[in-house]
């Protein structure tokens, strides 16, 4: 493989901010530092972010070999405030002005029903692009985003919850519970939204191979059904007004044993996941493959289509 960017410091662009979503600010502070009077400050960060991000050593706060350089948000004081935040030099007046001044772009929303039409300036200008989580909520963004990556453009999207250290020994090996038989994993918020974080929190412990999602709740309280091919039933449950602390508490039960685990670090989280785009970056080699992503949007669009027919059981095969 060859890299997508051969350059020592890899310059990056951050495009795009909605409401309830902080990841613009403490993305680039990932990569760039931050100053912190200003993020404490900030009326539009959440305040989780100053409280994670000043727990961190110095030395280790920054992904090396990549900076942010560039910014633009759909409100100008958005942009303004990140910059100031995250110590971004160019703040520009339209997305599309960053095309010729940096490497790759980050688009850090999380409404999947906004992300082709937000991608597709850089995509067709063969900029190398990573999306939020969801990479989309309808089967004909997907198809689009799938075209684009089979003609070879460099996309990549995920969940943080991909990278959770504290799921990492079940991700290896889950030998010791025996035959996986159920799992459940829970997230607060919206279905279409945070779905994807306990999808894909489990999704590297079982792998491919989901066969249909049942969706027996409502757009407040998802109670959603898995079926795997290899026999294991799992339950997620999205709930709109569930703690926050909800996130990623995770049960995996076995013919032998039980486990349960839950995300705690969500520093970590969030940086290897940008770590990871870095690298693929780097090295023209993709983390996991891009038919993982495939796989999970359809879980997405499954569970949103199930809870709009009543709780009929969606086959994947049905999504095209």
């Amino acid at each position: 493989m060859k890299p997508i960017v051969d350059k020592k410091e890899i310059h990056l662009a951050m495009l795009g901010k909605v409401e309830g979503n902080g990841h613009p600010y403490s993305w680039s502070a990932m990569f760039n530092g931050y100053d912190p009077d200003e993020m404490v400050a900030c009326p539009y960060a959440h305040p989780m972010i100053s409280e994670y991000l000043d727990k961190q050593p110095k030395e280790t706060l920054q992904i090396p070999g990549a900076r942010v350089t560039h910014v633009w948000t759909d409100d100008p004081k958005y942009s303004e405030s990140i910059a100031k935040c995250s110590l971004i030099p160019n703040v520009v007046n339209k997305a599309e002005d960053v095309i010729g001044q940096v490497d790759a772009v980050i688009v850090p929303t999380d409404k999947g029903f906004e992300h082709v039409e937000r991608c597709r300036p850089f995509v067709e200008a063969g900029i190398p692009v990573f999306v939020d989580k969801p990479l989309v909520d309808n089967a004909a963004d997907l198809a689009v985003f799938s075209n684009w990556v089979k003609e070879g453009r460099p996309i990549m999207s995920s969940s943080c919850m991909r990278y959770a250290k504290e799921f990492a020994p079940y991700r290896t090996s889950c030998y010791e519970l025996g035959e996986l038989r159920f799992v459940n994993i829970t997230t607060p918020l919206a279905w279409e939204k945070y779905g994807i974080h306990a999808l894909e929190g489990m999704y590297p412990i079982l792998g491919p191979g989901f066969i249909s999602a049942r969706n027996t709740g409502t757009i407040d309280r998802n109670v959603v059904h898995l079926k795997h091919e290899k026999g294991v039933d799992v339950v997620v449950i999205a709930n709109q007004d569930m703690t926050y602390h909800a996130m990623g508490l995770m049960v995996l039960i076995g013919t032998k044993d039980y486990a349960q685990v839950s995300m705690k670090d969500t520093f970590y989280a969030f940086q290897s996941q940008l770590k990871a785009f870095v690298q693929y970056l780097r090295e023209g080699k993709r983390p996991f493959p891009f038919t993982e992503t495939e796989e999970l949007m359809k879980l997405v669009i499954a569970g949103i289509m199930s809870r709009e027919e009543g709780g009929r059981e969606v086959l994947l095969s049905e999504i095209q």
